[in-house]
Formats: structure tokens, C-alpha cells, sequence
């Protein structure tokens, strides 16, 4: 019987287990995060649900919903001539977005809901798919629920304090937009892009001290890029 030398195999036997690294890797980047507790965020919920019980929200409302850049945003001084509900909580991932989407969303039955978060999400340590498919849940309960609703989706922003994570992000954007492309209903308005300056960086005069939060400066230009969005998606058709 032929005799083989072992070292031919040794090539081969690396390239082996090189794909079978790399392909552990990919798994492991795409299982599921455990999430964090929703009901950390209790206490924050049950002000809404009063100020709720206590007041008279719009009809036909653009809902902001998502984390604290949401939260942080003047919504009603910068789109004075909409009727806004501002229901963004820091700290909130999507899964949170999702548990309470029943108490903080699906009540009001807006026309327009405006979605921002993922970005904490990414922090967190989740995968780009594991967004996605929180995504994906959000707006198919959302759409389930509410007839004709128009959904936009601002991007995970691009930020000094986590730019180490942006790949991650931008990959779950990327994502996202492809998934709305495919959705007469969905939006995608992209205020990531112009926080870039010319020469490939962040603006810094964009963002707070904490380099993560957005300076009114940076939510002037947010509201820039989003008010046309929300003028055509309270429209018949996307263009």
C-alpha cells in the first residue's frame, strides 16, 4: 500500500481548522444576548401612564419612541406644528421598546411612530442580527396593531463615546435599510450620515461632554433630516 508522508496533510488539516474557527466565530457573533430586565425601567413607565391618565394625547400622533436620545429630544419646540408624544426612556434597548410597546405605543394609535434605539443595544454587547430581529418584532407588532401606520427608523448614531462599536452598528443599519426598502410603510431617515464632516470624522460639536449625547446642535440637525420624512410619511405613498 502507497505510503502518504503525514507533513502533506498538515495544510490542509490548517485550513480545516481555520474554517472552523471562523466559523465559530460567526455563530457565536449571532446567538442571542440575554436581555436586561425590562422592568428596571417600571418606575419611568408608570409616570407616563399617569401623565397619560391626566391628559388628553392627540390624535393621529407622531409617537417618538426609543432611548435617551428620544428622551432627550424637545420634540414639541423643534416640530411645534406636530402633534408629538415624546415616550423615550435612556438606558432602553429594543427588547424594552418591544415589552412596553402595549402600554406606551399601541394606546395612543399614532399615524407616525418615529423609532430610535439599538444603539444601546449594540453597547450591550448584541449581535447586529439580534437588532435586526428586534426590529423586525417591533414593527411587525406595531404594524399588526395599528392600520396603515407609518414607521421611521433613525439609524444607530455614529458617537465619539462608542465609535469603537460603529462597525457593529453600521452593519445593523445597513441592514435595517435594506429590510424598509422593502416596505412601502417604513422610512429610513438618515441623520448618521451628515454627522460626518468632509474629512471622514464626527462632528464634535455635535455631542455633549460625554461625547455619546447629542448637543442642541446635533438635534437641530436630526430635525432637519426627519422633518420631510415625516411630511411624506403622513402622506398616501412613499416616493
Amino acid at each position: 500500500m502507497r505510503s502518504v508522508a503525514p507533513h502533506r496533510f498538515i495544510p490542509t488539516l490548517l485550513v480545516l481548522l481555520f474554517l472552523m474557527a471562523g466559523l465559530s466565530v460567526m455563530l457565536r457573533s449571532q446567538e442571542r444576548v440575554k436581555n436586561p430586565d425590562p422592568h428596571r425601567f417600571d418606575e419611568e413607565i408608570g409616570r407616563f401612564l399617569k401623565w397619560d391618565r391626566q391628559n388628553a394625547v392627540p390624535p393621529e400622533g407622531v409617537l417618538f419612541i426609543g432611548s435617551s436620545s428620544i428622551r432627550g429630544w424637545m420634540t414639541r419646540e423643534y416640530f411645534p406644528e406636530l402633534p408629538v408624544i415624546n415616550r423615550g426612556f435612556g438606558g432602553s434597548h429594543l427588547s424594552d421598546v418591544i415589552f412596553f410597546a402595549d402600554q406606551i405605543a399601541l394606546p395612543y394609535h399614532p399615524a407616525v411612530v418615529v423609532i430610535y434605539a439599538g444603539d444601546n443595544d449594540i453597547a450591550f454587547g448584541k449581535p447586529a442580527g439580534q437588532v435586526v430581529e428586534d426590529f423586525q418584532t417591533l414593527t411587525k407588532m406595531l404594524q399588526d396593531s395599528l392600520s396603515g401606520v407609518a414607521i421611521i427608523y433613525l439609524p444607530i448614531k455614529p458617537s465619539l463615546a462608542r465609535w469603537q462599536m460603529w462597525p457593529e452598528m453600521k452593519k445593523a443599519n445597513e441592514q435595517i435599510h435594506r429590510l424598509i426598502q422593502q416596505d412601502s410603510k417604513m422610512y429610513y431617515a438618515d441623520t448618521a450620515a451628515p454627522m460626518f464632516m468632509e474629512n471622514g470624522e464626527l462632528n464634535p460639536t455635535l455631542f455633549i461632554e460625554d461625547g455619546l449625547h447629542l448637543t442642541p446642535a446635533g438635534y437641530r440637525l436630526w430635525s432637519d433630516v426627519l422633518a420631510p420624512v415625516i411630511a411624506e410619511a403622513q402622506g398616501v405613498q412613499k416616493r
